[in-house]
This record gives C-alpha cells, structure tokens and sequence, in this order.
C-alpha cells in the first residue's frame, strides 16, 4: 500500500513531465517551471529535510535548513551543490529526484554536504587543470559514497569503478589516490572518448556521472579562506547534538587546517603534473584524430626521476628523515619513478639510489655548513623531474645556478624556521609530524581535505 508521501512523489513526477513536455521542448529556460509546482515540491523537500532532521545523522537535516533550494531541469544528477551570495545553494533535478524513495532521496542531500565538508569546490578547480575531468568527478564521488548507505543504483561507487575499469582500488583511499588511479586506467580504455561538454541549457531526464559537478563552474568566485570561513559558519549551525565520528573528525579537521596542503599531500599533487612521456599504443585511436587508423594513439607512460636531497650538517635528525623518506616512497609507489638519494652540507657527500626504505644507508658524518648550490648544479646536469630538499633552511641567500626543467619542493625540518633563499624557485613546505601505518593501507595525517579511513582522519 501506498503512503501519503509516495502518492505525493508519484504525482510531482507525472506534473514534472508535463512541465518538460510543455515549456521545454525546444529550449530550456528555469524561469519557466510554475510556482505552485516549485511550491509543491519544495514542501515535499520539506518533509525529506524534517526526516534527516529526525535521524541520529540530524547534522545534515540542520546545514540542509541553511541552505538555499532551487530547481534545475538541466542538471544530470537528482542534486547539485555550489556556493552563490554568500550561500551554498542545493539544486534538484524533479526528473531524476523524483524516482528515488525517501532513503535514497536523503542520501543523495548527504553526499552534496559531504562534497561542502570536503572542500571538493575548491580542489576540483585545482586538479582539474591536470586531470581528466571525468576522473576527478568519479574520485570525489568515490570518497564521498564510501560513507552513505541507501544510495542510487547507478551512484558512483568503488564496486562500480572497479568493475568498469578492470581495478583492485582500496576504500578510505585519499582523493589524489583514486583520481591518478581512474585515469590511468581512462588513458587505456579504447572506449573512452574525452568529448567537449555542450553547455548549452538542456533538459537532463537521466543521471551522467561525466557532467554531474559542472554546476560548480557557476559558484561565486571566492578564495578558499573566505569560503572555508562560511563553511564552518554552516558547520557551527548545524551541530545540534552528537554527529557521528566520521563527520565529528571531518570536521574538526577542517576548523584546524589553515587551507595548506601539509608537504606530503603537496607530493601528492604534484607527482600528478609532472609532465611524463607518452608511449605510442595501437590499442588506442588518437583523440585528437579518432577517424584515422593510420595514427597510434597515446598512453601516459610515467618514469618519474625524483632527487631527494638531505641537508646532512646536523638540521634534520634520522627519525625525521626517515619517517619523511617514507612517506616520499608511499606517495610514487603508484607511479613509475626512480628515486635518487643526494646527501650534502656545503657540497655533495654521496650519491645513491633506492626503491625500498631499507635501501636506505646510514648517513655519513657531516664535514661543513649548508650549502644549495651543489645539489642544483648536480640536478640541473641530470634528467630530474623533481628536486625534494630536506633542510633547516639555513644556507645561501641566492643560488648560482637557476633551476632547469624540474620542479622544487622544499621542506623544512621541525628545527628549521625559514629559508634563507630570496628566491626559492619552488614550493615551501614545513614538516610535520605524520603517522604511516606499515601496511601503508591507513594513513592517519592530522591535516588537509578529504576523508580515507573508518576511524577516519581526512587528507
């Protein structure tokens, strides 16, 4: 037997369809859709919004309060997110929204939050410019699900992607994991085509994962501070009583970060834009010119060449170091990569190669100060795609040889203060204290923006 509330669901979708079939046959405006059915369904939003407020998971129920609601025929998923006037602003699809029950309906309004808590807006934009739209989508899609019950049959879930593309990926993953994982395997679907989206306004009837966060080029253009600030103003209103720990951690994790990725993270991100060399495959059709089986098409063929240098004069301790050199081996495990280790003070101690922490050698005694210069000339000489300098920051003020065809990322030791270069030519990072579990399964990594494991700490 029907409820009252399916009855109601049943006939705003029959009205919907009309809506399509009447206004937006041959263009699509949302100014069209009639006020009493915006009345209509925004009262039913009201009773799916009064059942999360009723659940044990009420914090969705109050920041969903918050937000503002409006109706969208042109979106390809039942719900979308971004931020307009100082607001985040919730947008429903009737069409799709409408065929889910009232479980699902909560879920779909639980993962929109949850891209809000993971500052997904923001990071999207970044990775983005280096990354396959598609597979950024389906990597913030992943690491929200994990956590939602009751979700649509045709959500983006780790089951599915791993089906689809042939993977073994692990849940409570980092974003950037599944996002370089996901791609790779894009590059090497024959099927796949990389298609300009039309962005011009159509009725959307079915859910489209490639198109589903497009809606996130229309936010405010705010930074990331001032948006992160609002965030929590959200976050501070809807906490009426105990959350649930996943989003208790989530959370704190976002009052406590200062919107900088820690170094590790920024490892991360940058392994993702080192520019590799692409290999020919004749599996694959070019892109560029599909209809041309002459041509060989290409797949991402990564050999990252990474230099870790150590400042060995006595800045940095071996725990330190080797807790650091850790994480640099955990970060490029999923990529191919040569790691060559560089020890030097005032000039090049030893130089030697490693694949495995315990390749790591016993440092040898420092004789000297600090020194950059030695380190730079001897990458600049080599094909490096990244220079990784672990340091006090405690050397020269100007480097004599300008940094040639690689990328830089400083990182200060927990002794160290500043660096002492005018001109780093790259990023500078403090180091921090992380805890890597053997396994490399968990990490738990006290700061950053998305979430990985049950307990679960967020990066």
């Amino acid at each position: 037997m029907e409820s009252k509330f399916d009855n109601e669901v049943k006939n705003l979708c029959e009205e919907a369809n009309k809506i399509v079939d009447t206004f937006f046959k041959t263009n699509y405006k949302n100014d069209n859709v009639p006020e009493e059915f915006k009345s209509r369904f925004f009262i039913l939003i009201d009773k799916v919004n009064l059942s999360l407020m009723e659940d044990e998971d009420n914090f969705y129920g109050y920041f969903l309060f918050q937000m503002e609601r409006e109706i969208r025929f042109n979106i390809s998923s039942p719900t979308a997110v971004n931020f307009k006037g100082a607001k985040y602003v919730i947008y429903f699809n009737p069409i799709i929204f409408l065929n889910l029950n009232i479980k699902q309906m909560e879920s779909t309004i639980k993962h929109e939050i949850l891209h809000i808590l993971s500052m997904h807006l923001i990071r999207a934009k970044k990775f983005k410019e280096n990354y396959n739209s598609f597979a950024v989508n389906m990597a913030m899609d992943i690491v929200v699900n994990t956590f939602l019950d009751n979700l649509p049959p045709y959500a983006t879930t780790l089951d599915w992607v791993n089906v689809k593309y042939n993977l073994k990926l692990f849940p409570f993953k980092t974003f950037e994991y599944y996002v370089e994982e996901i791609q790779t395997a894009i590059d090497i679907d024959e099927e796949y085509r990389e298609e300009d989206n039309d962005k011009d306004d159509k009725v959307e009837t079915e859910y489209n994962p490639q198109n589903t966060h497009d809606i996130w080029e229309e936010s405010s253009d705010i930074d990331e501070k001032t948006l992160k600030e609002f965030t929590e103003k959200f976050i501070n209103n809807a906490k009426k009583g105990t959350i649930p720990e996943y989003l208790d951690s989530m959370v704190a994790s976002l009052k406590s970060s200062n919107g900088e990725l820690p170094w590790n993270l920024y490892l991360k991100k940058l392994m993702g834009t080192i520019e590799s060399n692409k290999k020919k495959t004749i599996t694959r059709r070019s892109r560029r010119q599909p209809d041309r089986l002459d041509l060989r098409g290409e797949l991402r063929d990564h050999m990252a060449e990474i230099a870790v240098a150590i400042d060995i004069s006595g800045s940095i301790s071996d725990e330190e170091f080797n807790q650091a050199i850790k994480e640099v081996i955990g970060i490029v495990k999923n990529y191919k990569h040569e790691i060559t280790i560089i020890e030097c003070d005032n000039e090049i101690r030893r130089i030697y190669k490693i694949k495995f922490l315990k390749d790591i050698r016993e440092r040898i005694a420092p004789r000297g100060g600090t020194k950059f210069n030695p380190v730079f000339e001897y990458v600049n000489k080599h094909k490096f795609n990244l220079l990784i300098y672990f340091t006090d920051g405690k050397g020269e003020e100007e480097l004599l040889v300008t940094p040639n065809g690689y990328k830089t990322l400083w990182v200060i030791s927990g002794r160290g203060d500043k660096l002492s270069l005018k001109e780093p030519y790259g990023i500078i990072k403090k180091l921090r204290s992380v805890e890597i579990k053997d396994d490399g399964a968990d990490e738990l990594i006290k700061s950053g923006f998305s979430m990985m494991n049950q307990e679960p700490e967020r990066i």
